[in-house]
């Protein structure tokens, strides 16, 4: 692995870079969404049961031990008990968009890596074909060994940048579904303490 770096020239450092990176992200929110999920549905477990009985103090202060995005959503709707329910839901969605935000960090990063990395890849390419030119405008045609340090450069930059580009990609797309089903989750514990309070 050391050796292709070398020989892909030194925009190989900054693809590398950018799949530890990539990597890094990916394992964090990863295990973000599980605990989230997991605290979710704890949670919504110990919530719902005061809240059916009327016993929203205690609620609260689960609540407030929990700080949780969802748990967020459940003081706000909590706070807001008595009113009618089309504002205890206004207050929840507002809540819950701004709790949703966290939920996204690094998302958007990981999708510049994923674009950046093949860009950085045909950069190697393009000025591998340049020293390659340059070998040609100072020696004639040369020989294969004199051009295929050259041409070898761009080849392996190319290859590298799509590497890490095409798992970055799918990695991303499966952290959106991921977190689109936790907003939803979220969404559904939400309604169904609105629904509670309501009673």
């Amino acid at each position: 692995m050391w050796l292709i770096i070398q020989k892909g020239g030194y925009l190989m450092y900054p693809i590398a870079l950018c799949s530890v990176f990539a990597l890094g992200i990916f394992l964090e929110r990863l295990w973000t969404y599980v605990r989230v999920r997991r605290e979710f549905r704890e949670l919504a477990h110990q919530v719902e049961p005061l809240v059916a009985k009327d016993r929203n103090d205690e609620a609260v202060a689960i609540c407030h031990k929990a700080g949780t995005p969802l748990a967020h959503v459940f003081l706000a709707a909590l706070r807001a008990a008595g009113r009618s329910r089309d504002q205890i839901k206004a207050v929840v969605e507002e809540t819950g968009r701004r709790e949703a935000a966290p939920l996204q960090r690094f998302l958007g990063l990981l999708g510049t890596i994923a674009t950046i990395s093949p860009l950085l890849g045909l950069l190697g390419t393009v000025l591998g074909m340049i020293r390659a030119f340059n070998v040609i405008a100072s020696q004639g045609m040369g020989t294969p060994a004199t051009l295929g340090g050259g041409i070898s450069e761009a080849l392996i930059t190319t290859a590298a940048g799509m590497t890490v580009a095409i798992p970055v990609i799918l990695a991303h797309r499966y952290l959106t579904s991921r977190l689109d089903q936790l907003i939803i989750e979220m969404e559904d514990y939400s309604l169904r303490l609105v629904d509670l309070l309501e009673e």
